[in-house]
């Protein structure tokens, strides 16, 4: 297909994943300031199209609850440490939309008023409405849970039209195209597909609450300039998970 067709109508609202490793850049700890104000550059360029944007970030940049727990950690503590993490990545990316003249609000599932607001459903939406990205920080509130799940989650109860998963790649590839250069990108593929391939795209939790509810995925590269733009713009970019048809 080409880069310029249409894959759909433009996107009203959508809900945006993006890893903590995504604010990180290259040095793969903490956050760039560079690459912060890259995102909230692009991100003010749709957001000034009028599209409504919901925002859930990881926090492996500054701490993974998993890799904790294999270290000896207890799981449930390092997975709320996690949790700590993606509300200072959502702090970092508020502040760079504010630089950025966009009104945001960060809402956090773990209480802390004098940080965050507490995420209630209805008050997200109305944000939207009101033209302000919402950052959700905090994943579910709960441990076992990743930010994969959250994203799938939010979307839902935002009435967002589709989830957006930021990577450092095109799309989603039959083998890691890192290691293998053949490895095939699939420009769409259905949910049952992912989950039966095995393939790393979102965790198996928030693939099957997609799946249950019909709401699509789009995998796309955040490192190319303007590749989010052409994306809620309805073009096709990166690899569309939806129902078969």
């Amino acid at each position: 297909m080409a880069a310029d067709k249409k894959r759909s109508q433009p996107y009203k609202r959508i809900l945006l994943k993006l890893s903590g490793e995504a604010l990180a850049g290259n040095t793969g700890y903490g956050i760039d300031t560079t690459v912060l104000k890259s995102i909230a550059e692009e991100l003010k360029e749709i957001h000034d199209k009028g599209i409504q944007i919901g925002i859930v970030l990881g926090g492996g940049n500054i701490f993974r609850g998993i890799k904790g727990a294999t270290q000896g950690m207890d799981r449930a503590s390092a997975d709320y440490m996690g949790m700590l993490a993606t509300v200072l990545n959502c702090l970092a990316l508020s502040d760079a939309l504010e630089r950025e003249g966009v009104q945001t609000r960060v809402q956090s599932a773990i209480e802390m008023r004098e940080l965050a607001e507490p995420y209630i459903r209805r008050r997200a939406v109305r944000h939207l409405e009101k033209k302000r990205v919402v950052i959700f920080g905090g994943g579910t509130g709960n441990p076992y849970f990743t930010t994969d799940t959250t994203a799938a989650l939010r979307a839902m109860e935002i009435g967002s039209e589709v989830v957006i998963k930021a990577t450092k790649v095109d799309g989603i590839y039959d083998a890691d195209p890192v290691k293998n250069p053949k490895a095939k990108m699939f420009q769409e593929i259905s949910y049952i597909d992912v989950l039966q391939k095995g393939l790393s795209v979102m965790d198996s939790t928030a693939i099957s609450l997609c799946m249950d509810n019909k709401l699509p995925i789009i995998v796309f590269n955040l490192g190319k300039a303007g590749e989010l733009k052409r994306l809620v713009e309805g073009q096709q970019v990166g690899t569309l998970v939806r129902q078969e048809k």
